[in-house]
């Protein structure tokens, strides 16, 4: 080989290292520097999840997502089942405090029971993560809808049905869960701004049937013998408004009274619109909740700033549906997340 050739031969030999060596760092410049510390917050990390039960459709949702995501990530996901006892679910919070995980995930039966505890809590270094109810103590985070603008988006359809512009009796019932319960509280707080504005509206009945369908039944039963020329009913939650539905129907009234619901979208909140149990619905997605729930939790571990110094309101979208919007697929199945959970 003559010695131009051999030079021409070597510039190609140390082109091709230089453009290899280049891809090389290129490559590794490419690896993402941030994963490998969210990763790091992450790891080892326990949750512990006291919903106020998990024998129901929200509860199990909420549940299946944070606990998959959870073991994804290399965490512990332990959960308590209160079975609505509001005094074992705050002996299980008591009992989680001295267990300290990183992170608790509950759901309040009320505005002042686990107050004290969440308070406590957070002040161990504990984040809070409040699901649905929101407590009287701000947290790391609260989950769950606004329930104060579902309230008020409530009652303006219901004006719709019911109101001045109606030939109607203008006489509304309210359904509610436990009178404390956040769920039910501000709802009915929303209701109540927009119908005091509209002074046609009759509200004839308002009384709690603590998220039991039995009891949902019997009230409307009594609103409907009461004032059979009722025109409609607002249930704060649809678990219960299974009842409420019960009863319209038993009364001959499916159809002629407005019946307007809320919850998580359930299969069953599906099979109510369906069979007209229910007129309409609000929907604010209860797998999306568990989605923002783990959301809430990645960013309080990673921001490394400790439990309580950042709470923030994720406040979960909604959407109306009517038996015109179901379709296979439209609801999921609790089932799905119920195996998860055991």
């Amino acid at each position: 080989m003559s010695k131009t050739g051999f030079m021409k031969l070597a510039a190609t030999a140390l082109a091709a290292l230089t453009i290899g060596a280049t891809a090389a760092r290129a490559a590794d410049d490419m690896n993402d520097p941030y994963r490998a510390p969210a990763l790091d917050a992450l790891k080892g990390k326990k949750i512990a999840y006291l919903p106020i039960s998990i024998g129901f459709d929200l509860a199990q949702a909420w549940g299946g997502v944070v606990k998959t995501e959870a073991e994804r990530y290399g965490m512990t996901f332990t959960s308590q089942d209160p079975n609505w006892n509001t005094d074992a679910m705050a002996q299980g919070m008591t009992a989680l405090i001295a267990e300290h995980p990183d992170v608790i995930v509950t759901q309040n039966p009320d505005m002042q029971s686990l107050a004290r505890l969440m308070k406590q809590a957070t002040a161990e270094g504990i984040i809070v993560v409040q699901l649905n109810m929101q407590g009287a103590v701000q947290t790391d985070a609260f989950v769950g809808p606004d329930f104060i603008a579902m309230g008020e988006q409530a009652a303006n359809m219901m004006l719709k049905k019911c109101g001045g512009d109606t030939q109607t009796s203008h006489k509304v019932a309210i359904v509610q869960g436990v009178l404390t319960g956040g769920v039910s509280y501000y709802q009915v707080q929303g209701m109540m701004k927009v119908f005091n504005e509209h002074p046609e509206i009759q509200i004839v009945s308002s009384q709690a049937a603590d998220w039991d369908a039995s009891k949902a039944r019997a009230i409307t039963e009594t609103a409907l013998q009461q004032h059979p020329d009722l025109c409609g009913v607002i249930d704060v939650w649809d678990g219960q408004g299974i009842g409420t539905g019960a009863a319209i129907k038993q009364a001959g009234k499916q159809g002629q009274v407005y019946f307007l619901t809320s919850g998580g979208g359930a299969q069953s909140m599906c099979d109510g619109l369906t069979d007209g149990t229910y007129s309409a619905a609000i929907n604010y997605n209860a797998p999306g909740m568990g989605r923002d729930a783990w959301t809430a939790i990645m960013m309080a571990l990673q921001n490394n700033q400790g439990a309580g110094a950042i709470k923030t309101q994720i406040y979960s979208p909604t959407r109306v549906m009517t038996k015109q919007d179901v379709q296979a697929g439209t609801c999921w199945d609790p089932q799905q997340y119920a195996k998860i959970l055991r």
